[in-house]
């Protein structure tokens, strides 16, 4: 039974009030495309976050990484690392899975933690997220979706600029960072469209509360001391009712090497940081090529079809330890060996989803298809050629169907199925030295799952709605991890038990309040697992994969309120709790930690028109603390909490827009909360104090 906590107690009574705070009015319908097709938001059972390009471009003005921005306005994500990688960084405390246009981008066989950074988010138009396990989109979503939606071509000619720069003032050129963007767009006649875009962008080193340099994260990846470019097109034929249309975006973010980092001392409370200096082996990067063409024809057989191929080529480099890492060495290339891995997966798949609305007749609506996908992924090292992660392949098909019946009154109630079958394909290999070099018998495993959801929403009142949902999700475990670490002999793919895919149970039970100037929403979820996956970190620092039985529950509550015709304000509270069967006796007993669970956190924003053309935001985010017990109830680790401050500003000058943020108003000195979660010398960071941002964009 959960156990609400004072704040949580607080919202609740706050949720019953709200009928006294406005007149119910008409809101005009939000439509998304999370569910496969679009959908009004209230028929939706589940939790749907939607960042419109207003909030988007705000938060932008703020600080360009997408994590950073994820957790300002979805305080179920886990707070930023603001690094390259994003290992730790959860949605209800389990990995979402992440898209671009429905292209995923997460990485099923070997999760390398660099999916929150495969392309420029200029190039984005709106974010939607669906909170909860699910298997709408396929495989890899135990925590939820993040569709990272692109922007769409112009009715007309029109061309975009972009200038942003940064600073801190404790070294402000080595901390400055620079950005250029530039957009075309335009409609050939009636029927053809395209959008084209480049992005370039510059970044320094950053700086925290205490004037001090933070640590440069040389292994895992830094977006400190960085250049990155994105190269986006998107075009489109229309003819009658149909429509076809390419999508192709290329990313690479790359550390340039120029600064070293140095470990702090966790008992000592000094926190890492960086030196100039010039590092062995190529600069951490990620290089990533997504591709979409789709197919969409409104009357196919009384049916509305979309058809979607896509692929996407990933690698993800890691750059090379300062200090030799004990996993790499090897006899055969003498002492003190320096290597870097690198992260490689090849995609390609399709979706097939056909709609057809009332069904002989009937009030019912169906969308069934079927996806499929194959994955070839490895994880070399690339200095000395060797294989650290074998040649995997994964094949996965996965027919479903989903109803959605209207014949009561203002009653939506759904129901679905997938099938997955999937199967793994690894040749036999031999691991690396520091494993004992042990030979493993390759083969290929298979599996399949069939998945169901169910749900419902009811409009209780033209305000208030109530929705309900049951939904299953289906995720390999990181089977790079696990096949890479196998360190006693004999060992055979077919019958390893660690190589079980994870199946993840989803309830959420939320009510939603609308009026003309007051929208509401509190949830409450649960989220188990009977062989879920625990990230376990080794005295060498490098993370293993633990399965064990998992369970996860926690609510979500967000508002607006228009206190006046120019204020609005906002508020955002999430608090879960999980634990895990570290005894494998099939109880769970011990707290899950802070690579799994977020930190309790309460965003606060107010948003102000003090003219037309200028306007203004200021926003909190405060991190709750907290301790990590054990089965005894030992406190095995403990999180200070912090409070952040941003203010950003718009002003509309010289036929564009000028924009002005200071990130982490009050210069506040914190350790992040990774950095807490998992006691490290080497990753002891603080976070960036007191940065400037300002910006200039205009479309012509």
């Amino acid at each position: 039974m959960y156990r609400f906590s004072r704040p949580a107690r607080l919202l609740l009574v706050s949720a019953a009030l709200m009928p006294s705070l406005g007149i119910a009015a008409d809101i005009q319908e939000v439509i998304v495309s999370a569910s496969r097709t679009e959908k009004p938001l209230s028929t939706i059972p589940n939790t749907v976050t939607v960042i419109n390009p207003a909030e988007l471009e705000q938060q932008l003005s703020i600080q360009d990484d997408l994590s950073t921005v994820l957790g300002n306005l979805i305080p179920g994500f886990s707070p930023s690392r603001q690094k390259m990688t994003n290992s730790g960084e959860t949605l209800r405390g389990r990995k979402p899975l992440y898209m671009i246009d429905g292209v995923p981008q997460s990485n099923p066989l070997r999760d390398g933690s660099r999916e929150g950074n495969t392309i420029d988010p200029v190039v984005i138009e709106r974010v939607e997220v669906l909170h909860g396990a699910n298997a709408i989109h396929g495989m890899g979503a135990s925590g939820g979706v993040i569709n990272l939606i692109t922007r769409k071509p112009s009715d007309q000619l029109e061309q975009g600029i972009r200038f942003s720069t940064g600073f801190q003032t404790e070294d402000v050129g080595e901390s400055a960072d620079y950005g250029v963007s530039y957009s075309v767009s335009n409609r050939f006649s009636s029927n053809a469209d395209i959008i084209a875009s480049i992005s370039l962008r510059d970044s320094g080193v950053a700086y925290d509360g205490h004037g001090d340099i933070i640590g440069a994260d040389n292994a895992q990846g830094d977006t400190m001391d960085s250049e990155s470019w994105n190269g986006f097109v998107k075009g489109g034929y229309d003819w009658d009712d149909q429509r076809i249309e390419l999508m192709v975006n290329h990313y690479k973010v790359e550390n340039k090497n120029n600064w070293i980092g140095v470990p702090g001392d966790v008992s000592e409370g000094i926190p890492s940081s960086s030196v100039k200096g010039k590092i062995t082996g190529e600069g951490s990067s990620n290089d990533v090529t997504a591709i979409s063409l789709s197919y969409t024809n409104e009357d196919f057989l009384g049916h509305k079809l979309r058809v979607q191929g896509f692929s996407q080529d990933f690698a993800g480099t890691y750059g090379a330890d300062v200090v030799p890492s004990a996993t790499f060495q090897d006899p055969a290339y003498g002492p003190d060996l320096i290597d870097q891995s690198q992260n490689n997966s090849e995609k390609i798949g399709a979706k097939i989803t056909l709609v057809k609305d009332q069904l002989a007749d009937l009030p019912v609506n169906l969308v069934y298809g079927v996806d499929v996908l194959k994955d070839e992924t490895w994880q070399a090292l690339i200095l000395t050629g060797r294989a650290w992660v074998p040649p995997t392949e994964y094949e996965n098909i996965a027919p479903y169907a989903q109803a959605e019946f209207t014949g009561v009154d203002k009653l939506t109630v759904t129901g679905g199925v997938r099938h997955e079958k999937s199967k793994l394909k690894v040749d036999d290999f031999t691991t690396l030295a520091s494993y004992g070099s042990r030979f493993v018998e390759g083969g290929s495993p298979e599996f399949s799952e069939t998945l169901y959801n169910f749900g419902g929403t009811y409009q209780i009142t033209s305000a208030w709605r109530a929705f309900a949902n049951y939904a299953e999700a289906f995720s390999m475990p990181d089977v790079g991890r696990v096949l890479r670490a196998i360190n006693i002999p004999n060992q055979s793919v077919e019958s390893f038990l660690d190589l079980e895919p994870i199946l993840t149970e989803s309830t959420e039970f939320g009510v939603e309040f609308k009026t003309a100037d007051i929208t509401a929403q509190l949830s409450y979820y649960t989220s188990n697992s009977d062989l879920g996956e625990r990230l376990v970190r080794g005295a060498d620092g490098i993370y293993s994969v633990s399965r064990e039985k998992t369970e996860i529950d926690g609510i979500e509550f967000s508002t607006s309120w228009a206190v006046t015709d120019v204020d609005l304000i906002g508020l955002r509270y999430a608090e879960a709790t999980g634990r895990y069967d570290s005894n494998k006796d099939g109880r769970v007993d011990s707290d899950l930690g802070g690579t799994n669970i977020s930190p309790d956190r309460v965003n606060v924003s107010w948003d102000r028109t003090w003219v037309e053309g200028i306007d203004t935001r200021l926003q909190a985010n405060y991190l709750f603390d907290r301790d990590v017990r054990n089965a005894t109830g030992t406190v095995t680790n403990s999180f200070n909490g912090y409070t952040t401050y941003d203010f950003s500003a718009n002003i509309a000058a010289f036929d564009g827009k000028i924009s002005f943020a200071v990130q982490n108003l009050t210069d506040e000195y914190y350790f992040t909360y990774y950095s807490q979660s998992n006691p490290n010398d080497i990753r002891n960071f603080t976070g960036v104090g007191r940065s400037f941002n300002l910006g200039y964009q205009r479309t012509f």
